[in-house]
């Protein structure tokens, strides 16, 4: 006779509201999923019940996210490996930019993708915003995927590259910023349901949406993208165009969820809160300024780093609005208007201020 151990107990909070055995005629209708039962956290609702829909919002994000796949391989490098080859190709200050920003980015997707899988997804208790979360976790894995392309295309130095985010301190100073709220919510004996801890919770969700993902990158992707615009690096361009309009969604994702989480639980939201939110924007501002005078230490592609100051106010502000807090700098202006024709910051889509945005299959994706 075959034997078998004896398993641990399983982890509920891992798993969400469970029944404790399925009987189909004693609880035929007690573990059906009622709608006011569901919420962001601190849920009572069966997570694995996708319907009845509560939060459509996220899951027309998540058809979104379906519509817009893409993979790297379909973007052609040749043009870039011959520029890269050419030493009158791109300037010193070009390549620079080009292993600069690929050794932020080839850790940075995963720095996302843990903090998705170790630590936001099991706190989440709608199932249409996990559904959306499994969706981020896998684009996450493409992005890292499509730098690692790069690399390997331009035969870059891997091990230079790869460890960028511990020998550069630019790079290595933002993900220090990161890791601490990474870190909290992976903790295994984290659990939400308390003012404190659904606070720290909140507040990693706006570092990761707000500061990470919509501010971390930014000084990257205009780079590239202004590479592109040179017709320099153009299948890097056009790769990171489409990381772009996912990080979008990932970052208006995150805003609708903080929003949401707001609503349902307004005792969070105190002035010293908000007060603590600030002062952490403020930081990313200075972590990503501090970032782009290491990748620009001169001007070059019509770019300079104090252009990016203005830029990153003018961003923070936006993250500032979009969560319902005092912006922090009067009169930011966007420097780099045509980043708007990538994608305009005051047209993002998120489900609290019904703006909409069309989105579109990788492959019809254009741009100048």
């Amino acid at each position: 006779m075959l034997q078998f151990e004896e398993s641990s107990p399983v982890d509920t909070n891992t798993l969400g509201n469970v029944p404790d055995r399925l009987d189909p005629v004693a609880s035929a209708t007690s573990t059906r999923v009622r709608v006011e039962d569901k919420r962001v956290i601190n849920g009572t609702a069966d997570v694995n019940q996708l319907v009845p829909f509560k939060y459509n919002w996220a899951w027309d994000k998540y058809l979104a996210g379906c519509a817009n796949h893409w993979m790297p391989q379909e973007i052609n490098m040749t043009r870039d490996i011959a520029t890269w080859k050419d030493p009158a190709g791109l300037t010193d200050d070009e390549r620079l930019i080009v292993k600069r920003n690929l050794g932020f980015f080839v850790t940075a997707d995963s720095l996302a993708a843990n903090n998705i899988v170790l630590g936001t997804y099991r706190h989440i208790t709608a199932p249409e915003c996990r559904q959306y979360l499994l969706r981020q976790a896998f684009e996450e894995a493409i992005h890292t995927h499509a730098y690692q392309y790069v690399v390997e295309s331009l035969g870059l130095d891997e091990s230079e590259i790869f460890n960028a985010y511990n020998e550069i301190k630019s790079i290595r100073d933002k993900d220090q910023f990161l890791i601490p709220f990474i870190e909290v919510l992976s903790d295994p004996n984290f659990k939400t349901g308390t003012p404190e801890a659904d606070r720290d919770f909140l507040r990693s969700l706006i570092v990761f949406a707000c500061i990470m993902e919509g501010l971390f990158f930014y000084v990257g992707f205009v780079q590239i993208l202004a590479l592109g615009r040179q017709n320099k690096m153009m299948g890097a361009a056009e790769q990171y165009q489409y990381i772009l309009r996912d990080e979008s969604m990932h970052c208006n994702f995150g805003i609708d969820m903080i929003n949401q989480i707001k609503q349902e639980n307004p005792h969070l939201w105190t002035e010293e809160f908000k007060k603590d939110i600030q002062g952490l924007m403020k930081k990313g501002v200075e972590l990503e300024y501090r970032y782009a005078e290491d990748t620009m230490p001169r001007g070059v592609l019509g770019l300079n780093a104090p252009m990016f100051k203005e830029y990153l106010r003018y961003v923070a502000n936006r993250r500032c609005q979009q969560i319902g807090i005092d912006m922090l700098y009067e009169k930011a202006n966007n420097p780099f208007p045509w980043m708007s024709e990538m994608i305009d910051l005051k047209k993002e889509k998120n489900f609290f201020e019904t703006r909409v945005t069309e989105y579109q299959t990788g492959g019809a994706l254009s741009w100048d």
